[in-house]
């Protein structure tokens, strides 16, 4: 029976990490599900899954929305994901491309 297919790591991502299992990653950092050293690299699908639903529960309590989040975790979300746009955008990712349309 092959291997099951595993994730690749966030810092291995497609456009830098900014992809939807990037996000739910940087997410679960946010709320403390997983520290941030977590890459999640060799995880199955599975694991993955099982980690979006754990960082939806804490978005639900919220409201899905980063202003309602309490200002220390505001600014954990601010400060994670601004570092990872630097990032992708240091590997290439073009965040307005993207919304065009154009990739």
């Amino acid at each position: 029976m092959p291997e099951p297919k595993t994730y690749v790591g966030i810092h291995n991502d497609l456009n830098g990490g900014m992809t939807d299992t990037g996000k739910i990653i940087r997410d679960a950092w946010v709320f403390g599900i997983i520290p941030p050293t977590e890459t999640c690299e060799g995880w199955t699908a599975a694991g993955i899954e099982d980690l979006w639903r754990k960082v939806n529960a804490e978005w639900e309590k919220y409201g899905f929305l980063v202003g309602n989040l309490p200002e220390e975790m505001r600014a954990r979300f601010m400060d994670i994901h601004d570092a990872a746009v630097e990032r992708a955008k240091a590997a290439g990712w073009d965040g307005e491309r993207e919304l065009a349309g154009d990739e």
